[in-house]
């Protein structure tokens, strides 16, 4: 959520940012200050209402108490009518606030300026790829065609268990999935990140921390009669831990690490692009978020972005990186790039990972400090990213690495899966 400070003091630039997201509801903005102006004017007026019927109150026991009881009788009933208008100013500053964070709510995060324009995955922009794309014989088979040949795993049993989007993995394919889950966090505790074990349910001021709610309530799998949620990533979980802390300016970076699985109704989605593994209800993740000296967060996010590229690397798979146009970042992020491989089967991009920098944005909602130099307290930055998502990943070692004796298994995931070879 946005410092509703930064809102009243550059007004242009937040409505510019939102411009470059395609957002519409400008008039947000002005309802937001306006109201704030009302918040101020109510609290003000009760505070001097309040102040009266103090100093009254002390009066009245003066006046009793030297016996002028017309007088003292007089003060009193000035005083019953100061409380109700302070009932009243009450209400109406609580109105206001309600009004106040209910718009600020709907605004989302604004763009950093180097973020370009756009409304759609077109407007992105490509900042790098690969020289060349793997060629596969004309013969070859997609991933959820290797899985039934090499017995690695069933999209349709896990659709008879649960529903379509919850796959079941088995033999080598299990095993290949728990040596990517432990390669990337054995990377990630190498790299300086503290490994976390979460819960998967969380309740609404978790969800709402992150930005999860009130925006992505269509997406998350809610338990109605706790009101708990099943984590859409491990973000939203490990972001919480610090939650209403103050951190000293000497312990920043913090840098956590998380495997989880995730839970996404990815409501809407049909076609080609989610078959198999593109795109699931159910998976696994490592999710990599850090807590950020504000001036410091860019050069982070540069970090982070090189730190999966070099994961991708290992992996031996071609990758593109792009910087994400205004209109194609989610609701909270102030910058993001998405990291893509390459689908050789397939012919076409998947995105395997997505680093954000949301700046306050986050911290705002969840009161995450630091003190600074002069002993005040700070907003801190908050970043995170995918380091990895297994589906795609998973699913493009799998295409990319077949050949006539079978699926090839990168040579840093050998020790961890115990095997060179899916015969």
């Amino acid at each position: 959520m946005l410092p509703i400070q930064l809102v009243e003091q550059d007004k242009k630039k937040i409505i510019n940012g939102l411009k470059k997201r395609g957002f519409d509801k400008l008039s947000l903005v002005e309802d937001v200050i306006q109201l704030n102006q009302d918040r101020k004017e109510h609290k003000r007026a009760l505070d001097l209402c309040l102040s009266e019927a103090n100093t009254l109150s002390k009066k009245i026991g003066q006046l009793f108490a030297s016996g002028d009881k017309a007088a003292a009788e007089a003060s009193k009933s000035k005083s019953l009518a100061l409380k109700e208008t302070a009932k009243e100013l009450q209400d109406k500053l609580h109105k206001a606030e309600a009004d106040l964070q209910f718009r600020l709510e709907q605004i989302p995060n604004i763009p950093h300026e180097k973020v370009p324009a756009g409304t759609c995955p077109d407007d992105n922009k490509v900042i790098s790829g690969p020289d060349s794309l793997p060629k596969l014989s004309d013969d070859a088979l997609a991933h959820w065609d290797l899985m039934d040949k090499y017995e690695l795993g069933s999209l349709a049993l896990g659709n008879k268990i649960t529903g379509a989007g919850f796959p079941v993995f088995s033999g080598k394919g299990a095993r290949l999935q728990r040596a990517l889950t432990q390669y990337f966090l054995d990377t990630a505790c190498a790299d300086g990140y503290t490994e976390i074990i979460p819960p998967y349910l969380v309740n609404e001021e978790t969800a709402y921390g992150t930005g999860q709610l009130p925006d992505k309530e269509g997406q998350m799998y809610e338990m109605k009669l706790e009101k708990y949620y099943l984590v859409p990533t491990a973000e939203v979980p490990v972001t919480n831990i610090y939650r209403d802390h103050i951190f000293k300016e000497s312990e920043l970076p913090q840098k956590l690490a998380a495997h989880s699985h995730c839970f996404r109704r990815e409501a809407g989605s049909y076609g080609k692009d989610v078959r198999g593994l593109n795109r699931v209800h159910q998976f696994e993740k490592v999710e990599i978020v850090q807590f950020v000296h504000p001036e410091k967060s860019y050069d982070v996010l540069e970090e982070m972005v090189a730190y999966v590229e070099s994961l991708l690397k290992a992996l031996e798979l071609p990758y593109r990186k792009l910087l994400l146009c205004g209109g194609d970042m989610g609701f909270t992020s102030a910058m993001t790039y998405d990291l893509e491989v390459y689908s050789a089967a397939q012919k076409r991009w998947l995105e395997v990972s997505s680093i954000s920098n949301f700046e306050t944005f986050q911290s705002n909602r969840m009161k995450i400090k630091y003190k600074d130099s002069d002993n005040k307290n700070q907003l801190i930055h908050t970043l995170n990213g995918s380091a990895l998502a297994l589906p795609r990943i998973y699913a493009a070692l799998l295409e990319n690495n077949q050949s006539t004796e079978g699926i090839k298994i990168p040579k840093v995931l050998q020790p961890y899966a115990g095997f060179e070879l899916i015969e």
